[in-house]
């Protein structure tokens, strides 16, 4: 249903979104393009062009079916379309949310052991990082996919939301779901704190090895390269945390749809933005 209780904002959100997703398309693209110059071949840049892909399909999965539901008096989507939806929301936020566990690794791996980073971080580690993540959000969105598709629907199924996630659709089933809703945040918990502890260990060891680096333009290189990657990093903790561990009561029910949109369409538009304003390397190749 989105906002169709609110017919005035349709046509507002509607360009506003369209905005959004044409910048999110645009700058992802263009970091995409950016990072295969050939003097930005080294794994930040890779893990940062994965990460661009992972936004662009993010984005596409549900800000489309949004904007033709502004326009549109059929809002309905099938069965398997929703458990389709369900499943690529999980599997890309659980997969990119490992990915950024990756890209501390690798932060780690270039600032406190660089005589040994290229050997260390060589291309087979780089993609094996990646299919582990992609094998980890896969496990994570299947198990919750089918958890959440195994319970009773019953009555209107009407879905307040402008896509098919975890909570509303746990709102239309006919069963007690204050269990389910137990597992929802310890899995979430999970999902979101155990590739966290991983970041924060990554950059414990970083700030104790630039601190010792007597080098003040040292020491500013590195601590600018590593807030790009922590801005990211809170932008997707924060919103995690706001959508799936907040209390029910704690914000209104407008709140509820305007909180996924911060993961789904707001941050896949920052990321380039982000990691282009913020990065020398990127800067001077997106200029030549």
């Amino acid at each position: 249903s989105g906002f169709s209780k609110h017919p005035g904002l349709l046509h507002l959100l509607f360009f506003t979104f369209c905005l959004i997703y044409a910048i999110t398309i645009i700058g992802n693209l263009l970091i995409f393009m950016v990072t295969v110059h050939p003097s930005l071949r080294i794994p930040m840049y890779f893990f940062l062009r994965v990460l661009s892909i992972l936004d662009i399909s993010t984005a596409s999965i549900g800000v489309p079916k949004m904007l033709v539901n502004f326009l549109s008096e059929d809002r309905s989507i099938s069965y398997m379309g929703c458990a389709t939806q369900l499943y690529s929301v999980i599997f890309l936020g659980a997969t990119e949310w490992y990915l950024l566990a990756a890209m501390a690794y690798d932060r780690y791996m270039a600032i406190c052991n660089p005589l040994r980073y290229a050997i260390i971080m060589n291309s087979r580690v780089c993609v094996s990082l990646v299919l582990l993540s992609c094998c980890s959000g896969n496990v994570v969105s299947v198990v919750q996919t089918a958890w959440v598709f195994s319970l009773p629907f019953c009555g209107p199924r009407k879905i307040n939301y402008f896509f098919c996630d975890i909570p509303p659709l746990i709102m239309l089933s006919c069963t007690e779901t204050s269990s389910y809703e137990k597992q929802i945040i310890t899995a979430t918990a999970l999902v979101i704190f155990t590739p966290f502890c991983l970041i924060l260990v990554s950059y414990a060891c970083i700030i104790s090895s630039t601190l010792k680096i007597s080098c003040a333009e040292g020491r500013h290189k590195i601590f600018s390269t590593c807030s790009s990657h922590l801005i990211v990093v809170i932008l997707y903790c924060g919103s995690g945390t706001l959508i799936y561990l907040r209390p029910k009561a704690s914000y209104s029910q407008d709140a509820k749809k305007f909180l996924p949109l911060t993961h789904t369409a707001i941050t896949p538009m920052l990321n380039p933005l982000i990691y282009s304003l913020r990065n020398k390397d990127v800067k001077e190749v997106l200029i030549r």
